[in-house]
């Protein structure tokens, strides 16, 4: 088939192979930063997963939080702090654009989603505030940055970009594991799973949804920062489409790796993340524009989603139907 394809095209079989084995290998060297960038946007799915699954809030700060975490981190960085103090006032920060958007829907009463978007559109004009301009780009030769692309081969083992974000991983998921294990946690995933059984038992829903957005952001923001960290610069539009790469992660961390507990479902989350980058890696060696990729996104989420349904529907539309002694009764 090579061969064949070879002289149609005019190219002898050397050249048509060796072609196929140059896409293998950049797809090869792309494998370590895709890998890289999964893990980092692996933490943000696990905040998506905290207000989607957990709180069953459908939270649209989270295309304005990400984005500030990194404004926050690389703006304090280029101050003269160290790094992590920068990622902990970029936590604090996402914590309190979630607070923000809590307080939104409990307090003020405005719709969950509407109470996100107009976070989200604050947060554009606090961002730039907070640049000075669109964009703001750091040196790794001049800053002690914990993640970088450049600290993914040849570098020591103690800071390699994947190892790295592999243990802030580790941290995060036994902390959040530890706390849905205490009370006011399983507090919080009493009023996500049913919110008038759990006021009914005396639980403030009002304050666990605040609390639950103020983690779930605080999370989706030291994303931010370590994006921001790991690609040279924090950019006002690094946010845009955030919350549908996350649901990606979430959707393909739950079809292949949720088969276990509370906590094996925090490591699906990072590790659907992983898988999606990897997809895109793939497609784009494909030939696939760049400019299509929210497009595939969109698509794969949209139809993953749909699933479920689908499936309901199918099984209902042909499973046969069973008569009663009654009505076969009646027939004769």
């Amino acid at each position: 088939m090579a061969d064949t394809a070879g002289r149609q095209m005019g190219l002898p079989l050397y050249a048509v192979l060796k072609g196929k084995t140059m896409n293998i290998m950049s797809l090869l060297n792309a494998l370590p930063g895709a890998v890289a960038q999964g893990l980092i946007w692996g933490i943000m799915a696990i905040g998506v997963y905290i207000t989607f699954r957990i709180l069953d809030f459908a939270d649209l700060t989270v295309d304005g939080s990400l984005c500030t975490g990194g404004a926050v981190c690389i703006m304090m960085m280029l101050n003269g702090q160290n790094v992590w103090v920068a990622m902990f006032a970029a936590l604090l920060a996402g914590m309190v654009a979630g607070c923000v958007t809590g307080l939104l829907h409990t307090f003020m009463g405005i719709p969950a989603i509407l109470s996100g978007i107009l976070t989200q559109l604050g947060l554009y004009s606090i961002n730039l505030k907070i640049m000075g301009k669109a964009n703001q780009a750091i040196n790794v030769d001049k800053y002690s940055l914990l993640v970088s692309l450049r600290f993914i081969r040849n570098v020591p083992l103690f800071k390699n970009t994947i190892l790295l974000v592999s243990l802030i991983i580790v941290v995060l998921i036994v902390i959040l594991y530890w706390f849905f294990g205490t009370e006011l946690g399983c507090s919080i995933r009493a009023t996500g799973c049913n919110d008038k059984m759990a006021r009914a038992q005396g639980i403030n829903t009002d304050f666990n949804r605040v609390l639950g957005l103020m983690i779930s952001n605080g999370m989706v923001a030291l994303s931010g920062a370590l994006l921001s960290q790991y690609q040279g610069f924090a950019d006002i539009n690094m946010g845009r489409g955030a919350i549908v790469i996350g649901l990606a992660a979430v959707i393909i961390g739950e079809v292949l790796f949720d088969r276990g507990g509370f906590l094996r479902r925090f490591f699906s989350m990072a590790l659907g993340a992983v898988i999606y980058r990897i997809i895109i890696a793939f497609v784009i060696e494909l030939g696939m524009q760049p400019t299509d990729l929210r497009l595939f996104t969109a698509i794969t989420v949209a139809a993953a989603l749909s699933i479920p349904n689908i499936q309901g529907k199918a099984i209902t539309l042909f499973r046969p139907r069973r008569v009663s002694a009654g009505c076969a009764v009646q027939s004769k």
